[in-house]
């Protein structure tokens, strides 16, 4: 399938396919008439790219999970030596959560105090 068919499948946007495949994420075959072709396997990636954005993490790092994901079913991992890439990201999200809740309650005690209110 060709770029657009491979867009509409996935339900991304033709760009975002272009981008994921300027970032080494989509590796298509070329054909001698210069067309980039895609397979079945590439929307169930292109999927796969979509849910690891939405978790917060960075297109280099998905590229180096995504062929972990590749060889599974489901979003397990079958490099072990990324678990610990993994658990790193998933602490630092969390601490920036906290930092993020600590300014919520520093706002709301402004607000709270404000006699404008």
């Amino acid at each position: 399938m060709r770029t657009g068919e491979l867009a509409r499948q996935s339900g991304v946007s033709v760009r975002s396919i272009r981008y994921y495949k300027e970032q080494g994420l989509l590796h298509p075959e070329r054909l001698p008439s210069g067309y980039r072709v895609f397979t079945a396997d590439d929307v169930v990636a292109v999927q796969r790219i979509q849910s690891l954005l939405a978790a917060g993490l960075s297109t280099q790092k998905i590229e180096r999970v995504l062929p972990c994901l590749r060889l599974h079913d489901g979003l397990g991992l079958t490099c072990p030596d990324l678990l610990s890439t993994l658990v790193a990201e998933r602490d630092g999200m969390l601490q920036r959560i906290d930092a993020l809740r600590a300014s919520v309650d520093a706002l709301e005690s402004v607000i709270s105090a404000s006699p404008h209110r």
